[in-house]
């Protein structure tokens, strides 16, 4: 345990001590993220702060190769270090769009590649852990496994629409996420609880809080494409090398929802992300426009409108990502019936929360039919960060 939380702080403060000099490229390079209609901020504000992330992610990984404890996740480095290649060209393909604004098609192609190169790396789907069995189609594992990475960046990148929201939302439930992980691990291994989707939700977790100071609101800077799609692939690289290092066969009853389904846990992390984004989706053909048509009916939207300040509708969304996440985790420690009943409170507390006294005057022109936004210069995939996302 304190092999990660050493990276884990590796990776918050290297992020943390050059997100300033992210800052100053992105204001060099004139990736700033304009005022427009349907944007929350309201100032220009610089982005690339994925720059910062990266930095840190990459610098936590080479001391983590140095740690004894962690050897063992570097016996088979291709794939340690085929997670942080296919970072690092999601990264860039963010500094690209964040600088001169690419298409959707350039993003989308390039993100299939950034998975594909994590899938020839060996993060790889090839099997559900229900009794090992493995199912005989390379091309269809490699297919749901770019499937899931190019989800995965998108609805982390449909969500990030206020000072903080997607940083925070991922360390939180990233720290859930690493919970839920050691202690299966442990489970299943007793004597050697080194892991490579601990140790890569480890960093994740470090590069989110490092950057948090610089992004939470008022944000002196934004993560942009370069961060958004980062964290996302990272999470889903995490998940997909979950679903090969849990041997169900030693892991006991009381753990079988977890090990049999270790999917479930990204898929709690990411519930907030995965619902707004099929929600748009839905919406915005519902309505005969293009799914990514850009609207102001996000959930942190709906939150504004209800009345919550910035900062609350931020925090707020933290709590359902914890309600999710953390419960989704709980499942290692307690039965599924206690799991139950404590998400069951848990929803409660967080929906008295959300629709409260402690909310404002609900704007219902906020929650309009979406209507075009003549000053959005472009069609994008789920869009970069606070000021860019559809």
């Amino acid at each position: 345990m304190k092999a990660y939380l050493l990276v884990l702080l590796i990776a918050a403060a290297v992020t943390y001590l050059t997100t300033p000099i992210a800052r100053w490229v992105a204001l060099r390079s004139g990736a700033i993220t304009a005022v427009r209609a349907r944007d929350v901020h309201s100032i220009p504000t610089p982005r690339l702060g994925g720059i910062a992330m990266l930095a840190g992610i990459a610098v936590a990984l080479l001391v983590a190769s140095q740690i004894p404890f962690l050897e063992g996740v570097f016996e088979d480095s291709r794939r340690a270090w085929g997670i942080l290649g296919a970072a690092t060209m999601v990264c860039l393909l963010g500094v690209a769009d964040d600088i001169w604004d690419l298409d959707w098609v350039t993003k989308l192609v390039g993100q299939v590649l950034a998975a594909g190169y994590l899938a020839w790396s060996g993060v790889l789907l090839y099997q559900l852990p229900i009794g090992g069995v493995l199912i005989a189609s390379p091309r269809l594992w490699l297919f749901l496994t770019i499937l899931t990475v190019v989800v995965a960046m998108n609805a982390v990148n449909f969500v990030d629409g206020l000072d903080g929201l997607a940083a925070g939302m991922i360390a939180i439930g990233g720290t859930a996420f690493f919970v839920y992980s050691y202690l299966l691990t442990k489970s299943a291994s007793p004597t050697d609880v080194s892991n490579l989707a601990t140790l890569v939700i480890a960093v994740l977790v470090g590069a989110c809080l490092g950057f948090l100071p610089h992004n939470f609101h008022p944000a002196r800077i934004f993560m942009g494409d370069s961060g958004s799609m980062l964290i996302g692939l990272l999470i889903a690289a995490a998940a997909i090398v979950v679903t090969g290092q849990i041997d169900p066969e030693v892991v006991s009853n009381r753990q079988t929802i977890p090990a049999f389904l270790p999917i479930l846990l990204p898929i709690a992390v990411l519930l907030l992300p995965l619902l707004d984004m099929g929600l748009a989706v839905t919406r915005r053909v519902g309505a005969g426009t293009s799914p990514f048509h850009p609207d102001r009916m996000h959930l942190h939207h709906r939150l504004l409108a209800l009345g919550h300040s910035h900062q609350r509708a931020v925090v707020i969304m933290y709590l359902w990502t914890a309600v999710f996440a953390f419960g989704a985790a709980a499942l290692v420690m307690f039965s599924t019936t206690t799991v139950l009943v404590l998400l069951a409170v848990g929803v409660l507390v967080a929906s008295g929360l959300t629709l409260g006294p402690l909310r404002g005057r609900v704007h219902t022109s906020s929650l309009a039919t979406p209507v075009p936004v003549p000053d959005a210069p472009r069609i994008d995939l789920p869009g970069s960060d606070e000021g860019n996302h559809p």
